[in-house]
């Protein structure tokens, strides 16, 4: 038999979000539940810290706009 998707090839997801907070992107508290037990089920969970490389250099260059 045909093994899974997640057990021949690997995914990478990446989010500024811990998954706690993952309820503000998906309401429905059942869909929730179900993408992160799936998503974390035998996975290598990488925590890169909080600070967002994008965001500031967005936010930087705005501010430099606006002045």
């Amino acid at each position: 038999m045909d093994r899974k998707r997640e057990e021949r090839h690997a995914i990478a997801i990446a989010s500024n979000r811990p998954f706690t907070e993952w309820g503000q992107t998906f309401t429905d508290k059942r869909l929730c539940r179900a993408i992160v037990d799936r998503l974390t089920f035998e996975a290598h969970i990488i925590e890169t810290g909080i600070q967002s490389f994008r965001l500031a250099s967005t936010t930087a260059k705005r501010k430099a706009a606006a002045a």
